[in-house]
């Protein structure tokens, strides 16, 4: 797998029957994996006939994590297999050996497979019935009662003879798998499960023809009209009894498939409402690169000078709890499934981050949080910025990997700096400097100053690639006056200690 990954843009991993929840979890292992290397690789599993996998706890991490696009499962309107475990197997024990039996030989050798088969007609109508029952309790229980049970992941691809639909709302899903089995028998929902191959071909045959609308009477509506045709498409006839709660199903379906869209809009409205907030920071900013105290806007901030860091303050928590919504709003997937990868959104959300985040830290050690918590970059830092630098390096992976990157060198310093958490490390480097004034042993010393020297190294790169703001630069700056403090205690130090520390006594300290 790990080969493939190296050569491969794209990977879709199928299966078919009991391979289809092997195939789901190859998936969501090699989702993790390209997870936590930030990798482009797109992944798609489609299975078909599959089994239940899990219940609705792995329904809902997996839509937390935004993969349930990454799974199509394909059942065709009558076969058994994708609706066995709705039910109590322990019952079915014989039947359900005999089946597996019979559909195994069946692909492959079919000829065998019909002489062994000895499941008899009244324990097929038994088997459908059984299944019918329980499905109708589930349908009727509540969504509730479903989640207790195996829960459906990622969209299905509902197939019959007429078409193919699609649904990804786990409720819409559950009734749709009995209303359609309704429609069927003991023989064709056991046959079914070895038919996928001619569906696959119908439906990919259908796509290029125009679908035109067979029932008597004209809908009302272009959504009426959609509805209609997707019940055509179900294989279910409008004269049925299950057509009514069929089609109350699937608009219910589209309605809520509507619904995150529209959250999304609205949202983007409320966004809109918020960025004078942002703007009366970035002027604050501003203001505070041009101050004589030529501080810059972190330590005018963390030292509260003025009345004006109050209204700044307020401005901070505003923006804090708006993007705090947003990610609540993302963790009960009342958004779409692709709202991560919205550039509108991406560059917003990382737009903040640089600009607010350090205020953030500003804060968190005026308030001495870290005397009690532990550092910021462990201790203090909120999930929201966390998600957010995900966001970013998704995009700049997809970016690199499409060959669109620009390697132009800046000419001049960035506007914000282009690391959110300098001023933490900043933070954190002022402390190793105390430490190595009081510090007698030389282990530990030796330890500070790899530690000091690493900052060093990180922020001078940060600099001559003009990666940071001029704030950082600035003459009273927690930054310059750490330069100073570093000069002056590395030459101390190295009289004392020269064979450990050789490798700073001829650098250049860029302040």
């Amino acid at each position: 797998m790990l080969a493939l990954i190296e050569k491969s843009k794209s990977i879709i991993i199928t299966g078919h029957s009991l391979g289809g929840p092997a195939a789901s979890l190859c998936t969501l292992w090699l989702l993790s994996y390209l997870q936590s290397v930030i990798s482009p690789l797109q992944v798609l599993c489609i299975t078909f006939g599959s089994p239940l996998l899990g219940n609705g706890s792995l329904s809902r991490a997996i839509l937390r994590e935004r993969w349930g696009g990454n799974f199509c499962h394909v059942v065709s309107n009558h076969d058994i297999m994708p609706r066995l475990l709705f039910v109590p197997l322990a019952s079915l024990n014989s039947q359900l050996h005999l089946l597996l039996q019979y559909w195994q030989l069946s692909m492959t050798s079919p000829e065998l497979g019909q002489l062994v088969f000895q499941l008899r007609n009244e324990d097929k109508a038994e088997l459908f019935r059984f299944v019918l029952v329980h499905l109708e309790a589930l349908a009727q229980g509540g969504e509730e009662t479903m989640r207790s049970l195996f829960w459906p992941l990622g969209n299905y691809l509902f197939c019959s003879q007429e078409g193919a639909i699609c649904v990804d709302n786990a409720v819409s899903v559950t009734k749709m798998m009995h209303l359609m089995l309704l429609t069927g028998s003991p023989n064709n929902c056991i046959e079914d499960h070895l038919k996928y191959g001619d569906y696959v071909d119908k439906v990919s045959s259908q796509f290029l023809y125009h679908r035109s609308f067979l029932q008597p009477g004209l809908p009302a509506s272009s959504y009426e009209a959609g509805v209609a045709l997707a019940l055509q498409s179900s294989g279910i006839d409008i004269q049925e009894s299950v057509a009514i709660p069929a089609k109350d199903c699937l608009e219910t379906a589209r309605r809520m498939g509507r619904t995150p869209n529209l959250k999304s809009a609205k949202l983007a409205v409320s966004l809109s409402k918020y960025v004078p907030f942002r703007a009366e920071i970035e002027w604050y900013k501003a203001s505070c690169d041009d101050s004589e105290e030529e501080m810059g806007y972190y330590d005018c901030f963390k030292l509260r000078t003025s009345k004006r860091e109050s209204r700044v303050n307020l401005n901070r928590i505003r923006l804090a709890n708006f993007w705090n919504d947003v990610i609540n709003m993302l963790d009960s997937n009342q958004l779409p499934h692709d709202f991560h990868r919205r550039h509108k959104w991406v560059n917003t959300a990382q737009f903040y981050k640089l600009l607010v985040e350090p205020l953030d830290i500003a804060e968190y050690y005026k308030s001495g949080t870290h005397r009690v918590k532990g550092h910021y970059l462990k201790h203090g830092r909120e999930r929201r910025y966390e998600i957010f630098d995900r966001w970013w390096r998704q995009k700049e992976s997809n970016i690199v990997s499409t060959g669109q990157e620009d390697n132009k060198i800046r000419s001049k310093f960035a506007s914000l700096t282009q690391d959110s958490c300098f001023w933490a490390k900043v933070e954190e480097a002022r402390e190793w400097l105390d430490n190595v004034r009081s510090e007698s042993d030389i282990r530990e010393l030796a330890l500070l100053w790899k530690n000091i020297e690493g900052f060093e190294t990180y922020a001078r790169g940060l600099i001559e690639s003009k990666e940071v703001s001029k704030d950082v630069l600035a003459k009273n700056s927690s930054y310059t006056l750490w330069v100073k403090k570093y000069i002056a205690l590395k030459s101390q130090v190295v009289q004392y200690f020269p064979p450990q520390f050789t490798s700073f006594a001829n650098g250049e300290i860029v302040p």
